[in-house]
């Protein structure tokens, strides 16, 4: 199976596998984000690492029930060959209704079908008040029109 854009990657390349990955975080559908990972995939996801898109489809499934409505924002921070570099910014509330902001980092290296062989995640919490939300559109895709981090100011 083959997922473009694939390695070497390029400035347009890399911006457009980062919009990609983000799009599908985006759908909370844990079967079809584990499809962008190798079937051996190997995460560090705070302190939790595991391999393999079964466990890749369990975090995701066990993370999303959790975190609910759920919004991502990611930007390309760096690329070189096979390897792309993201920061991120999600929000989300609990089942109390408190709202946080996680702040994270992402180090993503691609077999040559552009499948992600390697994911490692830094993140960090926030608690934040609704009145502190930026990331309003319906869950789902984030619009073409909403700002990116930057224009954010994160």
């Amino acid at each position: 199976m083959t997922r473009p854009p694939v390695p070497p990657f390029d400035d347009e390349t890399a911006r457009t596998k980062v919009r990609l990955a983000e799009d599908g975080w985006n759908s909370r559908d844990p079967d079809r984000v584990s499809l962008a990972y190798t079937p051996d995939s190997q995460w560090r996801n705070r302190a939790e690492v595991f391999s393999g898109r079964d466990r890749i489809v369990d975090f995701l499934t066990h993370k999303w029930a959790r975190e609910l409505e759920y919004r991502l924002v990611k930007e390309l921070w760096a690329f070189q060959d096979a390897r792309i570099a993201v920061r991120f910014a999600y929000e989300y509330r609990n089942d109390s209704g408190a709202w946080f902001r996680a702040y994270g980092n992402e180090n993503w290296e691609f077999d040559t079908d552009g499948l992600m062989r390697r994911r490692i995640a830094s993140i960090n919490d926030l608690p934040i008040s609704r009145q502190q939300r930026l990331f309003h559109w319906p869950v789902g895709r984030r619009p073409d029109d909403h700002p990116g981090l930057s224009e954010l100011g994160l």
